[in-house]
């Protein structure tokens, strides 16, 4: 064979390796992505068959709650298979959820299914070897919440459709999250028929997924933003006639056309004066009301954990004068969550900072070791503490001398804000967000009650219940 012949082909043999090689390493480096970044996703996915055969083979974990009670737990069938119990029925179907091996899972049984099953644990990252290791029971879930209060709430609400968000504002823990109508999630494959098919939307988790007009209960934002931007102060006096004319087409009222009189800041809050925080939101202007709403975070997602349904904001750019005043009472198009007002409420009763709110604590293995664990994290500084508790000092009025009254407790201050949403259909929604003790907070609520009238009369007793249960 010719020299320079034989020379081309020992090259073309190197280039040949070499790109072998190259591609072995590609190949390598993916399936290294695979097993140790994209494992957890994988091994909790919808489709994975594996999980579905472990539900029935392996002994899940336990998801409980803050004090060691059981709210879902796994049991050995006749069968020999294993399926899964929830001692509080409908109490926490839509944190908890459900664990079907027809319907698959929700909630919690959804979000955390690799580490129920032992399947996202770390080892099971490490491809064919985890043969080595027999799984035979899962990890534990522990959540923020608070089983007790859950079941206050719950019956609270009676048999009203409606949300109950209670929040440690020091922390962010979420320790009632209460959804109504639920479902139970013992009988789920029985009763999947009627339960997903209900036009009452048993498997909506209102408290993150349900968007309402505010109404009234914004009014403590309004009014932070007037203090911080001095568009007002204690001294400011408001003239309300009842009525407040904007335009040719559209007048802002109060309810039964009732005038306040001369009102300054604080006693406007105390009576829900429409008129004041109508002339309030015009005095601020489209482009403050925006930047108000973008500072407390209502243009972005607090949590992907919480799956919470984003904020629905008004066009601020294009808002008549009458749809501004309208947003400054909580009304027009404006829609949010009750989780976003408890965190609001939250935010006054820890001196202006918001801590980012979560529900799951720590993830235990079976011989105890803590695999995962959550801590506090602050999320957002909206407004300085000054006027924060300016604005906490408001919240007590509204209790002690307006509209929030029946959220009194004998002894302690309690910090408040009703609010009564005007529906296109129906009742208007009840309202209230608060937190006690005012001088010690150590619970922030939201409550809202479907169609449930004003929020002084049907909202704020629900939330003096759950507030007489968490501190007494």
């Amino acid at each position: 064979m010719h020299k320079g012949a034989s020379g081309k082909i020992h090259v073309n043999i190197r280039r040949v390796a070499f790109s072998i090689l190259f591609l072995l390493l590609l190949l390598f480096i993916y399936v290294s992505y695979i097993q140790v970044y994209q494992s957890n996703v994988l091994a909790s996915h919808p489709l994975n068959r594996r999980n579905i055969e472990a539900m029935r083979k392996v002994e899940q974990g336990r998801i409980i709650d803050r004090n060691n009670i059981n709210l879902a737990k796994s049991v050995l069938d006749t069968t020999g298979n294993f399926s899964r119990q929830y001692p509080l029925g409908a109490i926490t179907s839509h944190i908890v959820g459900y664990s079907s091996t027809e319907y698959g899972n929700s909630g919690i049984e959804s979000q955390y299914t690799s580490y129920l099953t032992g399947s996202g644990n770390p080892e099971r990252k490490l491809g064919p070897i985890t043969h080595l290791w027999d799984i035979k029971k899962g990890n534990d879930i522990v959540l923020t919440l608070d089983s007790n209060l859950q079941q206050v709430a719950y019956q609270a609400l009676g048999n009203r459709r409606g949300s109950v968000v209670a929040i440690s504002p020091h922390t962010g823990e979420i320790l009632v999250m209460v959804s109504k109508p639920g479902f139970d999630p013992n009988h789920i494959d029985k009763e999947w028929k009627s339960i997903s098919q209900s036009t009452e939307s048993p498997l909506l988790n209102r408290s993150v997924q349900g968007l309402y007009p505010p109404g009234s209960i914004i009014k403590v934002m309004i009014a932070e933003s007037a203090l911080s931007g001095k568009s007002a102060n204690f001294k400011t006096i408001f003239d309300c006639e009842g009525s407040l004319k904007l335009g040719s087409d559209y007048t802002l009222t109060e309810n039964n056309l009732k005038a306040h009189g001369k009102v300054d800041l604080e006693e406007a809050l105390a009576v829900s004066c429409n008129i004041t925080f109508g002339k309030l939101a015009l005095q601020l202007g489209r482009n403050n009301m925006a930047k108000t709403f973008d500072r407390y975070g209502f243009s972005k997602q607090v949590s992907e954990a919480l799956n919470e349904s984003y904020s629905r904001m008004p066009d601020f750019r294009n808002l008549s004068d009458g749809d501004l005043a309208q947003t400054g009472i909580g009304q027009g198009s404006l829609l949010v969550t009750p989780l976003r007002m408890a965190m609001l409420a939250s935010c006054f009763a820890n001196n202006g900072t918001m801590m980012k709110p979560y529900i799951v604590s720590k993830i235990i293995a079976p011989d105890g070791t803590i695999i995962e664990q959550y801590s506090p994290q602050d999320w957002i500084s909206p407004v300085n503490s000054t006027i924060a508790n300016e604005v906490r000092k408001m919240m007590i009025g509204v209790v002690d001398n307006g509209t929030g009254s029946a959220a009194r407790i004998p002894g302690v201050s309690v910090a408040g804000k009703t609010g009564t949403a005007e529906t296109p259909s129906g009742s208007p929604h009840a309202w209230f967000i608060g937190f006690a003790p005012a001088d010690n907070p150590q619970i922030a609520i939201a409550v809202i009650v479907e169609n449930g009238g004003y929020g002084g009369q049907t909202a704020a007793p629900i939330a003096r219940m759950i507030f007489d249960k968490a501190l007494h």
